[in-house]
């Protein structure tokens, strides 16, 4: 009875939803009414579509061209976003269901509120609530907010305890490895120092050119790469003297990678002139394709495999609230 009773008094809503045509997919996005009920709690299209077109701007950029591979990216997202908020909306029942709520829940939620308006709004209060007045929000949506995600922490801090008691064996790590050698494969590197010279969009025509050659002279005359790098590069590495590490082909520009590639260990290349500024390239060595040894991969391995049993820890949690929950989908 109690489940029919939920499902009748959200069943008004559920189709009393209007619909409006995507204009980067085509596809129908319905932005009102009930489209999930978690035992007593409703996931509306309004939240769903929300979270979807904060990443629909990407989608566009990287799918656009492709009407029917961006059709099934958005509609990939919006089914995530729908699993993502049943989830949040089981583990929210799980703690006001369970013994978990207390006065002092109170207490946490005014100190970090204080806390965020004392960082983020200069403890002006007035601004915020005008900010959120400006975003259709009231203050004690905001509040609430912020309380569903400290006891959304918490709750997923609780259950994530028993990460603690994962070990992953050597034996895991060795068998990882072998099976996933292509994700430890190294193209052909060259240890590099790069100076960059950029021509500047104010500089006069051929400034960076000059430059260079100037730079590329005063090696010649034997002051060294690092020291030139350091003076005239004009970028990140600068300081490190031009050192970039080790560095695979794909790293590189064509017109940089083919320069690069084509020298011996100890060699440097003339000023390879670019649209953007001008290039001297030193390559301190070089070493062949190969497969990283598992020394050198060993603790990102066990990374790795951490997060995944971490994740799967995480999923077993959220089915077993699943199985005892009351879900209606619309």
């Amino acid at each position: 009875m109690k489940r029919i009773f939920r499902i009748a008094a959200v069943s008004a809503l559920a189709f009393g939803f209007s619909a409006r045509a995507d204009v980067n997919t085509n596809l129908p996005v319905i932005v009102t009414g009930v489209s999930v009920v978690v035992e007593d709690q409703v996931i509306t299209y309004g939240e769903i579509t929300e979270r979807v077109d904060r990443s629909a701007s990407s989608l566009v950029n990287i799918y656009g061209g492709d009407r029917r591979q961006l059709a099934a990216e958005w509609k990939r997202l919006h089914d995530q976003e729908i699993e993502d908020l049943i989830d949040r909306k089981l583990i929210l029942h799980e703690f006001y269901s369970g013994s978990y709520a207390t006065n002092a829940l109170e207490t946490v939620i005014d100190n970090e509120v204080n806390r965020d308006i004392k960082r983020n709004w200069g403890n002006d209060r007035a601004r915020l609530i005008e900010t959120l007045k400006a975003e259709g929000k009231t203050f004690e949506m905001y509040r609430r907010d912020m309380r569903d995600s400290i006891i959304l922490s918490v709750m997923r801090s609780q259950n994530e305890g028993e990460s603690k008691k994962i070990i992953i064996s050597p034996l895991k790590i060795e068998q990882y490895y072998k099976e996933h050698q292509d994700l430890f494969k190294v193209d052909d590197e060259v240890q590099l120092r790069m100076i960059s010279i950029a021509q500047g969009q104010d500089a006069a025509p051929g400034a960076a050119r000059k430059l260079a050659d100037e730079v590329l002279a005063k090696i010649t005359n034997g002051v060294t790469f690092a020291e030139m790098a350091t003076v005239n590069s004009s970028d990140s590495y600068q300081k490190k003297g031009g050192e970039r590490g080790w560095v695979e082909r794909k790293d590189l520009k064509d017109e940089l990678a083919q320069a690069a590639f084509a020298l011996k260990p100890g060699e440097r290349s003339g000023v390879i002139e670019l649209p953007e500024g001008c290039y001297i390239m030193m390559v301190e060595d070089k070493r062949a394709a190969h497969i990283k040894p598992l020394a050198d991969v060993r603790m990102e391995i066990e990374s790795t495999l951490n997060g995944k049993e971490r994740a799967a820890l995480h999923e077993r949690w959220i089915q077993r609230l699943k199985i005892k929950s009351f879900i209606q989908y619309y």
